[in-house]
């Protein structure tokens, strides 16, 4: 392959409601609101440079118009629009000056139907990272990976690996063998995409990284003294797969958000791959404690990058099974 993918970069969220959006994301979970105008609001971490990383638009319906992905280069961006329209995927170009603080990006709907999008520019603003005057709620410092749910995981694993030049970290089977999630990585750490077997294309999660645990256990004290105390859906706890204290959250909208911390590293080429069987207990929760079926039955519907409109789910390939392993 001739490009190079560096990392998820951000996801564009459609909202019903910007100003309770805000509430939550901004007054409860401690985003750094870089910009805003009337239908958008634009929120980054304490310690990205990069103008936005979450993008709130409003809509009448909630829904996920947008995955992006940063590469290295322009050049990068050609060789991708030239990849997949060889592969026989309709691409579409949005130019400079369509998306607030981006350059031209490229978008286009993955092997699984997942709404992508490419950029290699992106406005630069200050980082907070040492700005601790400025830190509230669950002071998120970064993206660190997305979750989606897609009917056929072998598919988009082979694609992801075979074509994109993604890694494995970690992987789940069943019995014979058939991978049932799999945790997929471009920058040095447990993954920067999931992929599980369910009802999809669908967007489980976003995961945004946090400094410690205790930043996990703050954020808890804080939704609570707000009133978001509903808002906890599963957590806090440490994952088997990737090691990580982990809190889900639900958005006003009903988005899923993980706050994430404390995976590992990645980066040598004799990495292997960790195998999780699917009946094995340590694939759960590593304290113990299930996840609730709306965790593993729920998740945000995503749009056709040309249209505009809800992508078809499918069921998917495999005897659906509620996970306990999802990161």
């Amino acid at each position: 392959m001739n490009f190079n993918i560096i990392r998820a970069a951000r996801a564009v969220f459609n909202v019903t409601n910007l100003e309770e959006s805000r509430r939550f994301y901004i007054n409860a979970l401690g985003f750094v609101e870089t910009a805003s105008d009337e239908n958008h609001i634009y929120l980054r971490g304490l310690e990205e440079h990069c103008h936005h990383s979450l993008v709130l638009q409003k809509a009448e319906e909630p829904s996920v118009e947008v995955i992006s992905y940063k590469v290295q280069s322009e050049a990068d961006l050609d060789a991708l629009s030239a990849f997949f329209s060889e592969k026989g995927s309709q691409t579409k170009w949005m130019e400079i000056g369509t998306q607030k603080a981006m350059g031209r990006t490229l978008r286009v709907q993955d092997i699984s139907g997942l709404p992508l999008e490419f950029f290699a520019e992106m406005e630069t603003v200050d980082r907070l990272l040492q700005r601790y005057d400025l830190y509230k709620g669950a002071r998120v410092q970064r993206i660190d990976h997305f979750n989606c749910a897609v009917e056929d995981v072998e598919k988009a694993y082979h694609f992801y690996i075979n074509e994109l030049g993604f890694a494995c970290s970690e992987y789940t089977t069943s019995n014979d063998e058939q991978i049932w999630a799999a945790w997929l990585h471009r920058k040095p750490t447990v993954h920067d995409v999931a992929f599980m077997n369910g009802v999809g294309p669908r967007l489980h999660h976003v995961g945004f990284w946090l400094s410690d645990p205790m930043s996990v256990i703050n954020t808890c004290d804080v939704l609570a003294s707000l009133g978001y105390g509903a808002s906890i859906e599963r957590g806090p706890g440490r994952h088997g797969l990737s090691n990580a204290f982990f809190l889900y959250l639900r958005d006003p909208d009903g988005h899923r958000i993980e706050l994430y911390n404390g995976d590992y590293l990645t980066s040598d080429p004799d990495f292997k791959p960790i195998r999780w069987d699917l009946d094995d207990p340590m694939r759960q929760t590593f304290w113990g404690h299930a996840a609730p079926d709306c965790w593993f039955n729920e998740a945000s519907v995503v749009l056709d990058v040309h249209t505009g409109k809800k992508v078809e789910t499918k069921e998917p390939k495999l005897e659906k099974k509620k996970p306990t392993i999802i990161i």
